[in-house]
């Protein structure tokens, strides 16, 4: 009678683990998604800071801001560019290591995993 019970504490630590391992998969994908438009992101700001960095000092330049453009400043375009560069940065290395820690936590349940299986055949193969 106890073989029942364990069966199903075991099938249940299963399931758990076995969830767990599927949100943190999906959570990891998230992430590598908003990594690759951080990238381009990242991209699309140096190149605009290249060609901008190659105009006359007296260029008219227009910033976007929302639907409209406004007149600006050289020199505060390129200001602005840099602050957003550094904000794309922190941002990337902030979802760096989030992935890094999603990862260490799938290889965890994954090891548990095995640790459960593992358990399972011994005790299966002790009971023969």
């Amino acid at each position: 009678m106890a073989k029942p019970a364990v069966d199903l504490e075991l099938k249940k630590a299963f399931l758990e683990l076995q969830s767990k391992m599927s949100e943190t998969s999906k959570k990891i994908q998230v992430i590598d998604s908003q990594l690759g438009v951080l990238k381009k992101v990242t991209q699309h700001v140096d190149i605009t800071q290249r060609e901008i960095s190659s105009l006359p000092a007296e260029t008219k330049t227009y910033e976007s801001v929302g639907r409209m453009f406004l007149l600006t400043d050289l020199s505060e375009v390129k200001d602005n560019l840099s602050k957003r560069e550094s904000q794309l940065k922190s941002r990337t290395t902030e979802l760096e290591s989030s992935k890094q820690y999603l990862e260490k936590s799938l290889k965890e349940s994954e090891n548990n995993i095995r640790e459960m299986v593992q358990q399972r055949k011994e005790q299966s193969d002790t009971k023969i």
